[in-house]
C-alpha cells in the first residue's frame, strides 16, 4: 500500500490507531483534528486519500465534500461516523464520498477501503445530488436502528439510491420490507413518480395478471393495471414468492421486453417502472421445488437486500420503542415514555413478529398503561396477559413439542390480525418440522441412512426422497450437528 493518507478525527486515540496501522501498511500519514487544517492540506495538493470523521469541532466533513470534489475531483474521501443512521449513509452518498464506514469501525475494513482507494480509480458512491435533495433530507426516514446489522442494510441502500437496478428484499414477516422499498423510491431517481404496491399473497391467483397488467374490457384509467399506474415510478411486488407460475412467465416476458399489453387486449404498452420485489420465503428453495422460475429469480434478484429479524438487532429496541410511542402520541394516543428496566424486559424476548410486533405492543401499552412512564412490571403483565402476542423469553424449557407448535401457530395467526395467512400453511408447517427432524436424526446416526430410516420408522426410499426434497446435506462417519 503506497501513498499519503490524511486522517482527520477530533479523537486523538482514533487518529493514533489509524495512523499507526496505515504506517505499518506502508503509507505516509498526516493527521489532524480540525476541518480547517484538512482543507488547507487539500488545497496545497497534499494526500492521495482522506479518512475523515463526519462531525469535527469546527464543521461537518460532509458539508466540505462538494468543495473537495470541485477542487480535487480525483481525491477519494472515506467518511466515518458514530451517527449511524440511514440519513448519514444517504448524505455521504449524495455528496460523493468514496465510502461510508460506521463507528465503531473494523480496522481491517478501513485499511481495505484505503487500499482500494489508493490502487483504483476513484469510485464515488454517487454523483452530487440535485439541490432539491436537501429538502428530501428533512423528511423523516421510516427506518430506525443503529445496530451493525442495520448498518449493512443502510450502506447497500445508499448505493442503490442513484441507480435504477432491480432489488430483491428478503426477510421475515414484520421486518419492514415495504419500508425499505418506499425509502428506495422516496430517495431514488424515480421519487417524482408513483410508488405502487401489489401483494401477491392477498390476490386470488386468477386475478393477479389483471391486477398487474390491467384489462382491455375497461377503458382508460379504469382498466389500468399496476404496471401502468407505476409508469415513471416504482412497482413494489410484495410476497413475490406467492405468484402463480403463469403470472411469473408473463412477468418475465415483460421484464425482458420492457413492454406488455392488457389482459384481453392487443395494444402494446411500454413498461417504465423500477421493480422492487420482496419475500419472506426462500426463493432458491422454491426454485428447487419447481414453484418459482429460475430465470425470473435472477431477473428480480439483481441486488439482494436482506433485512435482519429483530432478535438479531436487539440493541435497536430502545430507539424503536421510543419512536413507536412518539408515533402513537401523534395519532392521538396518550403520551408515554418507557423506563430502562422495561426496555431490558423487551430485550429478553425473541420477537417472532419482529418490528411490527413491537410496534403493536407499544400502541397497546400507550393505551393501557395508567402511568406516564411504562414500567417493567407493566410490560411483564401485558406479555403474560397476551402470551400469543410475543414470543416467550429465550431459554424457557419444559414445554411439550405440541405446546411449542401451538404457541408458534397462535403467534403466526395473531400477526395477520383479521386476515388469514397465505395459502399452503399445512405444507409449510410440515416442512418446518420435517427438516430439523430428519437433519438431527441423520446427525445422531452419523449419516447412516439405514439406521436413520429405522429410527424414524420410515422406509429408506422415503428417507432418500425427503433428503432430496429438503436439500439436506449428508456426511457419513462424523457427527454433523
Amino acid at each position: 500500500m503506497e501513498g499519503t493518507v490524511i486522517v482527520a478525527d477530533d479523537d486523538r486515540t482514533i487518529r493514533t490507531v489509524l495512523s499507526q496501522a496505515l504506517t505499518r501498511a506502508g503509507c505516509r500519514v498526516r493527521s489532524t483534528g480540525t476541518i480547517s487544517t484538512l482543507w488547507r492540506w487539500i488545497e496545497e495538493g497534499e494526500g492521495d486519500c482522506v479518512v475523515s470523521d463526519v462531525m469535527m469541532p469546527d464543521g461537518d466533513a460532509l458539508d466540505l465534500l462538494p468543495a473537495i470534489q470541485r477542487k480535487r475531483p480525483d481525491l477519494p474521501v472515506i467518511v466515518m461516523s458514530a451517527q449511524n443512521t440511514m440519513m448519514t449513509a444517504i448524505r455521504a452518498t449524495e455528496v460523493g464520498a468514496y465510502e461510508y464506514i460506521p463507528k465503531p469501525f473494523d480496522l481491517r475494513e478501513v485499511l481495505s477501503q484505503v487500499n482500494k482507494a489508493l490502487n483504483r480509480q476513484r469510485r464515488p458512491l454517487a454523483q452530487p445530488a440535485a439541490e432539491e435533495a436537501a429538502d428530501d433530507r428533512q423528511q423523516q426516514l421510516p427506518l430506525i436502528g443503529r445496530s451493525p446489522a442495520m448498518q449493512d442494510v443502510y450502506r447497500i441502500m445508499a448505493r442503490l439510491m442513484t441507480t435504477d437496478l432491480g432489488v430483491m428484499i428478503s426477510g421475515e414477516s414484520g421486518t419492514g420490507k415495504e419500508l425499505v422499498a418506499r425509502a428506495l423510491h422516496t430517495f431514488g431517481l424515480r421519487k417524482d413518480g408513483a410508488f405502487v404496491a401489489i401483494n401477491m399473497a392477498s390476490i386470488p391467483p386468477d386475478m393477479i395478471e389483471v391486477e398487474m397488467f390491467g384489462t382491455a374490457q375497461m377503458k382508460g384509467a379504469e382498466g389500468a393495471g399496476k404496471f401502468e399506474q407505476a409508469a415513471g415510478g416504482t412497482l413494489f411486488l410484495d410476497e413475490v414468492g406467492d405468484m402463480p407460475l403463469a403470472a411469473q412467465t408473463r412477468l418475465l416476458r415483460v421484464l425482458q421486453d420492457s413492454e406488455f399489453s392488457r389482459v384481453g387486449g392487443r395494444e402494446t404498452l411500454i413498461a417504465n417502472a423500477r421493480i422492487i420485489a420482496a419475500t419472506h420465503q426462500d426463493l432458491r428453495q422454491l426454485v428447487n421445488e419447481g414453484r418459482f422460475r429460475e430465470d425470473l429469480f435472477y431477473r428480480l434478484n439483481i441486488v439482494p437486500v436482506r433485512l435482519p429479524p429483530l432478535r438479531d438487532r436487539l440493541e435497536d429496541i430502545p430507539d424503536l420503542a421510543r419512536a413507536f410511542l412518539r408515533n402513537a402520541e401523534a395519532e392521538g394516543l396518550p403520551r408515554k415514555t418507557i423506563s430502562h428496566e422495561a426496555l431490558d424486559e423487551l430485550r429478553k424476548l425473541d420477537w417472532a413478529g419482529n418490528v411490527r410486533e413491537l410496534e403493536n405492543l407499544m400502541k397497546r401499552l400507550a393505551v393501557l398503561c395508567p402511568d406516564e412512564v411504562i414500567s417493567a412490571a407493566v410490560v411483564q403483565l401485558e406479555i403474560k396477559a397476551r402470551p400469543s402476542s410475543v414470543a416467550a423469553p429465550r431459554g424457557e424449557h419444559g414445554q411439550k413439542l405440541s405446546q411449542a407448535i401451538e404457541s408458534h401457530l397462535k403467534r403466526y395467526f395473531d400477526l395477520h390480525g383479521d386476515n388469514l395467512p397465505p395459502p399452503g400453511l399445512y405444507e409449510r408447517i410440515i416442512k418446518e418440522v420435517e427438516l430439523p427432524l430428519i437433519a438431527l436424526s441423520l446427525a445422531a446416526t452419523r449419516g447412516n441412512q439405514v439406521r436413520t430410516a429405522e429410527l424414524l420408522g420410515i422406509n429408506r426410499n422415503t428417507l432418500r426422497k425427503k433428503i432430496q426434497e429438503l436439500d439436506i446435506s449428508v456426511t457419513r462417519g462424523k457427527k454433523m450437528m
